[in-house]
């Protein structure tokens, strides 16, 4: 049951305190350090083949590096901390730091109040800290659209993968995961810079998500359910509208989300000032609106209990040779 209390706890521990916005949070030194290998391998100068293996050796240096580095804190604790309520506590405290629910439910609240306020351009400005497309633009439907996909879709890249790789894996490769996905926010993207050298990172972080997505799409369904949402919707836009995001995750979950709520996601998005198309989720029952981030939050917080409760009930039959330390 050992590690069923340390996910307790860091899902506790993130509901109270959250994620510390400073220097010293783990994914912010794992950014830096993302930077400094990337500073010291990338140059615009290499060609596209040798980008490419640079990115493969990046991607390896980064991974190896959170990994082995994590493994070596479980095994100084495991070792040389005779308090095991203590171990407990510092491994559910830095896992806490690799999950996100308080964050995402934050920045909704904060958009939904700016909304509630009529101040548009103030939305705006909170949703331009979580999204990477152009917000100038965007009316309120928009506004509200761009947060619940972001919501929607990093329930699995924020809360359930990190949780199932912690399931399967232990710390080091809770870790790992986040550092993939640190990887893939900052170097995964198609564009003349990193379309080659951030390729492997890219990939890496697809793969790594491919299971944790579709548990959380199922889970969604039964959040939806719990709640009294559209579940029967939400089931049958994951069938017709979850391959048609540009990501091979992001459907299941956001497909399950306008679904639940009777609403349509996906549309023209601006990145720099070009229209990008993303195929419609969900069909436009009703119009988008804040309430809609709160019932996506309200999906995201049943969804990561709902998934605890799951690590719970299989404790019993997957053994978990990693924690045998304790």
């Amino acid at each position: 049951m050992i590690p069923a209390i340390i996910a307790i706890a860091a899902f506790i521990i993130d509901t109270i305190i959250g994620d510390p916005q400073n220097k010293f949070h783990p994914v912010a030194v794992m950014g830096r350090i993302v930077g400094v290998i990337e500073r010291i391998l990338r140059h615009d100068r290499h060609s596209d083949p040798t980008k490419l293996v640079l990115g493969l050796v990046f991607t390896i240096i980064c991974l190896s590096l959170s990994y082995y580095f994590t493994r070596g804190i479980v095994w100084l604790l495991e070792n040389y901390l005779p308090i095991w309520w203590l171990k407990i506590f510092i491994e559910a405290l830095i896992l806490s730091f690799m999950i996100s629910p308080k964050s995402l439910m934050q920045a909704g609240l904060g958009v939904i109040d700016s909304l509630i306020h009529n101040n548009l351009d103030e939305a705006r400005q909170k949703v331009h800290f979580i999204v990477g497309r152009d917000v100038d633009n965007m009316d309120e439907p928009e506004t509200v659209r761009a947060t619940i996909e972001t919501i929607a879709e990093n329930t699995t890249d924020g809360i359930i993968s990190p949780l199932f790789f912690f399931f399967i894996g232990g710390l080091p490769l809770a870790v790992l995961y986040r550092m993939a996905n640190t990887l893939d926010s900052m170097v995964g993207y198609k564009n003349d810079k990193y379309l080659y050298f951030g390729r492997t990172s890219a990939r890496v972080d697809d793969i790594l998500n491919l299971i944790p997505a579709r548990i959380s799409g199922i889970l969604f369904v039964i959040a939806a359910a719990i709640l009294h949402f559209d579940y029967r919707l939400a089931w049958k836009m994951i069938v017709r509208d979850a391959k048609k995001h540009p990501s091979p995750n992001g459907g299941y979950t956001e497909a399950a989300v306008a679904g639940a709520l009777n609403i349509r996601l996906g549309g023209q998005n601006f990145y720099f000032g070009k229209p990008h198309f993303r195929a419609y989720m969900g069909d436009a029952y009703q119009k988008l609106c804040a309430r809609h981030i709160k019932e996506t939050i309200q999906l995201m917080y049943t969804v990561t209990i709902l998934f605890i409760m799951l690590i719970i009930a299989l404790l019993p039959v997957v053994p978990l040779w990693w924690h045998n330390g304790f």
